[in-house]
């Protein structure tokens, strides 16, 4: 009697054992698709496109990726579109800062990211102010004392409503009382050839981008919106080095799911991140495109995109800009 309740035992604790490897030994069978919020050679799409190219040459995946285009709506579009994939587990989103800022103003945008399912934390995505190389603004300071000077006199390039160049327009004013325009323009190109042209003063940009215009003598980078300098700004101070103590929203770029996908295919897709970033090609990826790695399983990006989400309410709040939820 004993020896078969030791061998139940023993049996009823296998079984519990189990569970988590059965959950681990999903694997997609076939191709996998992948939301994005842009259209081709978007940042997102880019992103996207480039994950899969990696995926392919580190060959951490047994199928192909393809890229799904679903822009408008500022990802209210993606964020829909991801969520009527309900439990596929062979469906997987990326999403920038955009998906959290959308529906804090915008009744249109139903999703929330906080609706689907967190999957990892991949990327920060840095960014500096800049101005034409022949600007009388040589310093950060310089440029916000001529705004307090003349109110909405100086004229800074930018997105929409919610994009990362007017958050930061929002929480440098309220911080500093500067006061100045801002022009919105539908695609990054615009918005540099509107700075390059000397119709606005000027942008806030990725390093990248910024870094090919500043070798052409066309830019110059007066602060980066980093906690620490990026390798390829070696000599250009950080914001708050620059005499400015704002703590600016991160743009970020993470993955999520269907919000009904099996646990067993969530736990899969953040394995295959955390493998990812442990790659050479990860690695040079970053470095290349002067991103910040900052890798972190699901519950620590739905942890991000709360706090993420206190700082914009605050923001929109702050300047007026009415929330809606």
């Amino acid at each position: 009697m004993q020896a078969r309740k030791w061998f139940a035992a023993l049996g009823a604790v296998s079984v519990l054992g189990a569970a988590p490897t059965a959950l681990a030994q999903w694997t997609p069978t076939k191709p996998v698709d992948v939301i994005v919020h842009t259209g081709p050679g978007g940042g997102n799409d880019l992103l996207a496109r480039a994950i899969a190219t990696m995926a392919e040459k580190e060959k951490l995946l047994p199928v192909r990726m393809n890229v799904i285009n679903k822009p408008g709506g500022n990802g209210a579009v993606a964020a829909a579109a991801l969520a009527e994939r309900k439990d596929d587990p062979n469906t997987i989103g990326l999403i920038t800062s955009v998906w959290i800022a959308g529906p804090l103003t915008s009744a249109e945008a139903k999703i929330k990211v906080t609706d689907l399912k967190p999957v990892a934390m991949l990327l920060k995505e840095p960014a500096v102010v800049a101005v034409r190389a022949d600007s009388p603004y040589k310093t950060l300071k310089d440029l916000m004392d001529a705004a307090k000077a003349k109110p909405m006199s100086i004229k800074q390039s930018g997105g929409s409503v919610t994009s990362r160049d007017n958050i930061f327009r929002l929480q440098m004013q309220h911080a500093t009382g500067a006061k100045w325009a801002f022009v919105s323009f539908p695609g990054g190109g615009e918005r540099l050839a509107a700075l390059l042209g000397g119709h606005v003063d000027f942008m806030v940009i990725e390093p990248q981008e910024a870094g090919e215009q500043v070798r052409a003598g066309k830019l110059r980078v007066l602060a980066q919106l980093t906690e620490k300098r990026l390798a390829g700004y070696a000599d250009v101070p950080t914001l708050k080095e620059a005499g400015f103590d704002v703590k600016t929203t991160q743009q970020i770029r993470a993955a999520v799911a269907p919000p009904q996908q099996p646990e067993a295919a969530t736990q899969y897709w953040e394995g295959f991140f955390a493998r990812l970033h442990e790659t050479a090609s990860w690695k040079k990826y970053v470095a290349d495109n002067q991103l910040e790695d900052d890798f972190a399983a699901g519950p620590a990006l739905r942890s991000s995109v709360r706090e993420i989400e206190s700082q914009l309410r605050t923001a929109y709040e702050q300047a007026g800009v009415k929330v809606v939820r």
